[in-house]
């Protein structure tokens, strides 16, 4: 996961972004490269979006469901997700590169997204399975995973006090009702960051694909701030959850932290 968002970083900022748009004369600014990269940007974001859900599954397994745990929980299930995810998500994009042409007849230069990606009713179902695909359909697995998982640790915790109730140890610092809350925490912020950080792209999606504005839409874009905006909380959404997944757990801080305080270490100890 971490790796399909870094990726997301190199291909969609860096490359298509940045190099694409500010570097002229350069190779991404031919049609072939332009349209590879084009082709890239999708697939890195729905591997991102769908790693994360299977990430968010995972994690369901592991607390909600002992007897499948041993069996799905392992190097040899996870190696077969990811690869499964990986190429289901540069299938589903191949039709990427042929919406893109050149701005010039003569000269292949630059990526120009044809208008038959707006009128012709294939292309325009293709638009709409692209976006239910991703975000939508991640975003209601991500949250009715967390919503089981948060249920079935809420269930556990109510048995655990009663439980203490009857025992002469009443400390109210549980530390594992504690964890246990800290987990619910973490789910509900991972949640809450995917939605709200795709809910721009999503809403301007709906609005130009519904109203008649977008029919008549040839080469200009209509709230472009608006679009641009949501483009780079979406690229964002990609980072978020591996970091709060990440930081979240206390052996990923304790390294972190050592590797901060190293170089002042080595300076302390010459």
């Amino acid at each position: 996961m971490a790796t399909a968002d870094f990726m997301v970083i190199v291909v969609n900022v860096m490359l298509n972004r940045i190099v694409a748009m500010y570097w002229n004369y350069t190779l991404w600014l031919h049609t072939p490269a332009c349209r590879f990269i084009m082709f890239l940007s999708s697939v890195t974001i729905d591997t991102s979006v769908w790693l994360t859900v299977t990430f968010t599954f995972d994690r369901l397994v592991a607390i909600c469901c002992q007897k499948l745990k041993t069996k799905y929980c392992t190097d040899k299930a996870a190696v077969v997700v990811i690869t499964v995810v990986t190429s289901l998500s540069i299938l589903k994009n191949i039709p990427w590169p042929f919406l893109y042409s050149s701005y010039y007849r003569s000269v292949p230069l630059g990526c120009r997204l044809s208008t038959h990606f707006f009128i012709l009713d294939i292309w325009i179902a293709f638009s709409w399975i692209q976006q239910l695909l991703t975000p939508v359909i991640p975003f209601f697995l991500i949250l009715f995973f967390n919503i089981v998982t948060i249920k079935r640790i809420l269930i556990a915790n109510g048995g655990r006090m009663r439980l203490r109730q009857h025992s002469s140890d009443r400390d109210e610092n549980d530390p594992e009702l504690m964890n246990r809350r800290r987990s619910i925490v973490l789910l509900f912020a991972v949640s809450s960051s995917f939605i709200l950080l795709w809910m721009t792209t999503v809403t301007y999606f709906m609005y130009s694909r519904i109203t008649v504005t977008f029919k008549r839409r040839i080469e200009f874009t209509i709230f472009p701030v608006y679009q641009e905006a949501g483009i780079m909380l979406q690229l964002l959404s990609s980072c978020t959850n591996t970091a709060i997944y990440t930081v979240t757990q206390r052996k990923f801080r304790n390294l972190l932290f050592k590797v901060i305080k190293y170089p002042f270490s080595v300076i302390c100890s010459h």
